[in-house]
């Protein structure tokens, strides 16, 4: 026998934020709310999601926290949803999802958008470390296990 089979699930942050955001509409829909679209019919649009699923999708980032319901007309009842500061702190990870789809999957017209930073340049999305600023590159990040204190290399060079 090869030893046990059994799956054990690492524990991950990765795996819980997929719970709550992993699902394609849900990001779509924050993407369509980072960009300042907060209308329901706006994000339709701009996302093609069937309007019930993203009904579902903008009530379960309601309920997880991410988002908020606004009032704009009371007759009919209509809403705006923005992002609260939780669901604001899913901007970098949109960033960095679209820096990857501009540079691996956009093709040959190009990024479908591009962004300008404060300082006047084109914006790019990129991973540093909050202590020192550093961007960082493949082989600088270790993980360290709490319970045996080894120590993995994460991102290895190729």
């Amino acid at each position: 026998m090869l030893g046990d089979m059994t799956t054990q699930p690492r524990p991950c942050s990765v795996a819980r934020t997929l719970e709550v955001v992993g699902a394609k509409w849900t990001l779509l829909a924050v993407r369509e709310m980072l960009l300042g679209k907060h209308r329901f019919d706006e994000i339709v649009r701009h996302t093609g999601a069937p309007r019930d699923i993203l009904t579902t999708r903008l009530r379960s980032l309601e309920a997880e926290g991410l988002v908020t319901r606004v009032q704009y007309e009371e007759r009919p009842p209509r809403f705006e949803y923005h992002l609260t500061d939780l669901g604001l702190s899913l901007g970098p990870i949109v960033a960095t999802m679209r820096e990857f789809g501009d540079r691996h999957l956009a093709g040959e017209s190009g990024p479908p958008m591009r962004f300008e930073h404060t300082c006047g340049e084109e914006y790019h999305a990129v991973v540093a470390c909050k202590a020192c600023g550093q961007v960082v590159g493949r082989g600088e990040i270790t993980r360290i296990d709490p319970v045996t204190t080894r120590v993995d290399i994460v991102l290895r060079r190729s």
